[in-house]
């Protein structure tokens, strides 16, 4: 983890306990019993272990960047690549073809491997957990503190397996691997939800609310932002087959709630300029909430301790890179981020045409300026630096994914942050988890649904005001600005006829969508929302007009709104797991 954070202890960084029933008796070298982790330091060092697992993970199998699993099943990003078949578990991904086999990517590739590091992470949190209650608080005066951070982070990695799979087991530190061994996935939607809500209730109560000169660690308003997020997800009601029948308002006035405790915090701002979320230098900033830390030459592993999720993405034919150009921005979110003569989505018409590199001008069509920090244009500078305009030849197979390129994630190969792996690329900028911009716009969902759409026009024009103000480091080398900006806030009366509840959601969905494109949240959103079958549909009438390779896209509702349980977890507990429907 980052200096002046979560130091790694050597023997606790070689200890590993899988959580996928496969593994269980698997004892890795270099491993500690139980007798061996009676004191503090080595219970402390259990602790950091369970830290480092939640960011164990590579491309293969991310349990970091969603953005296999979120945007490219979302319709902002195609897959890319050097062909169709160039990972083609991905393909299948983006084209829901996952109907006649539930192991599309197979053991610890795709996302049966995401199944396998998330559980090993959890599996982690437990030691930690398990180690921590045979302590005392006089034995270690930290105690309380790193158990709620264990509850945190535990509850992050349930979060991520309930929203990719539904369906999945729940454990804890109580039971043994045996026991562990006859836990089945059957549990309720609601019961799942409440399991999960519990570890962030917990770590509620037992973490401070600052933790200083460790931004890395949980604190409490750090839980209370996951809290709300996943209460947010739970107050949307499925029923057994995925469809959204209710709304909980109880749930949502406990989002408002939780939310409001870090907007009148004071700990929490937006940055100035939204790319400094994205930026080198401005890690744990004042809009970071929480944030898997990373660290370059650190003396650890190879290079240190690197974000490789999205190394694929780097771009084939640029000369600082030279692979993979995955992760290639649709073309319907280029149009997303138009806007008419007001300065207002164009909510119903953005996409009758697709956008070229001649309507992307200073002179061209009106965009939200957010397209400059999200998407590569050709000739508009990458990653804010004027002397590296994008260039269509850095497209790796520009007759099928070109057009555009991704960004976000990306860092200038002349960053300190930035390490060649190989033919991959990592680097040490964090990355969050949940940032207060989420957390704003969590609290606008929860008053608009709860019927208060006045409540949520200040904190989605905040967004939108950042939005505006956040165009000082995309200017051309001639100073210019390489597109034409023109963005406001909503002015009811004004720009928008009336702010009534269902102009509020479209607005809030629209700038969910802007806020965070290309950074995964974009299908579970749809999916919590319940209109998942019918925007992905639409997204794609019009897709396979412009793209032949997605001619047999078709998402199926009631079944596609989440992952099949990977069937060599079937096959190890005989059947003990239940297949999600329609796999």
């Amino acid at each position: 983890m980052k200096h002046h954070s979560i130091k790694i202890i050597l023997f606790t960084a070689i200890l590993f306990s899988f959580g996928c029933k496969k593994y269980l008796d698997y004892q890795p070298k270099g491993y500690l019993s139980q007798s061996d982790l009676s004191s503090p330091t080595a219970v402390d060092g259990l602790a950091t272990a369970a830290y480092a697992g939640i960011a164990n993970d590579w491309w293969d199998a991310p349990i970091t960047s969603m953005w296999e699993y979120g945007s490219i099943r979302g319709g902002d990003a195609y897959k890319g690549g050097g062909d169709i078949g160039d990972q083609q578990q991905m393909d299948k991904y983006e084209q829901f073809y996952l109907v006649n086999s539930s192991n599309n990517g197979a053991g610890d590739f795709g996302f049966p491997g995401t199944w396998i590091r998330a559980f090993s992470a959890i599996s982690r949190c437990n030691t930690a957990l398990r180690a921590l209650n045979n302590l005392t608080d006089a034995q270690f005066p930290k105690r309380t503190t790193r158990i709620g951070e264990m509850r945190f982070l535990r509850g992050h990695m349930f979060f991520l397996l309930k929203v990719l799979f539904r369906n999945i087991p729940w454990f804890d530190e109580s039971l043994t691997n045996d026991e562990i061994l006859k836990v089945s996935n059957t549990m309720s939607n609601d019961s799942l939800w409440i399991k999960i809500e519990d570890d962030f209730r917990a770590a509620v109560a037992d973490l401070p609310t600052t933790q200083p000169g460790e931004p890395g660690r949980a604190n409490q308003f750090s839980a209370k932002a996951y809290l709300a997020k996943a209460l947010l997800y739970h107050a949307y009601t499925q029923d057994d087959n995925y469809n959204v029948i209710g709304i909980d308002a109880n749930k949502l006035q406990e989002v408002v709630t939780l939310t409001n405790d870090l907007i009148n915090s004071g700990n929490y701002a937006l940055n100035s300029d939204f790319a400094f979320n994205f930026l080198d230098g401005h890690d744990n900033s004042p809009e970071s909430v929480f944030a898997i830390q990373y660290s370059i030459n650190d003396g650890t592993a190879i290079g240190g301790r690197l974000s490789m999720s999205t190394s694929l993405n780097y771009f084939a034919g640029a000369p600082q890179y030279g692979c993979c150009a995955f992760h290639v921005p649709s073309q319907e979110l280029v149009n997303a981020f138009s806007t008419d003569a007001n300065g207002i989505p164009k909510f119903d018409t953005y996409n009758n045409v697709a956008l070229t590199d001649a309507d992307l001008t200073t002179n061209g069509v009106t965009v939200d300026p957010r397209i400059d920090h999200t998407i590569g244009i050709q000739g508009h500078p990458f990653k804010y630096n004027a002397a590296v305009p994008y260039d269509h030849s850095w497209e790796r197979l520009a007759g099928v994914y070109g057009g555009f390129g991704t960004m976000k994630e990306l860092q200038l190969a002349t960053c300190g942050c930035f390490k060649k792996l190989g033919p991959f690329y990592g680097s040490s900028v964090n990355m969050d988890i949940i940032r207060y911009d989420d957390v704003l716009l969590m609290n606008a969902e929860a008053q608009i649904q709860l019927g208060n759409p006045a409540a949520a026009l200040p904190l989605i024009n905040q967004i939108r005001t950042r939005a505006a103000n956040s165009t000082g480091l995309v200017k051309k080398l001639d100073g210019t600005f390489p597109s034409n900006y023109k963005i406001d806030v909503y002015k009811p009366g004004v720009n928008v006829a009336v702010w009534d509840q269902a102009t509020a959601l479209k607005a809030l969905q629209w700038e969910r969508r802007l806020e965070f494109a290309m950074e995964s949240p974009r299908f579970f959103d749809l999916v919590r929302w319940g209109i998942a079958a019918e925007t992905l549909n639409t997204f794609f009438a019009t897709e396979k007009t412009r793209h032949p390779f997605l001619s047999s896209a078709h998402f199926t509702k009631n079944q596609h709104e989440y992952f099949p349980i990977p069937q060599e977890q079937i096959t190890f507990t005989n059947g003990l797991y239940i297949q999600n429907k329609g796999y």
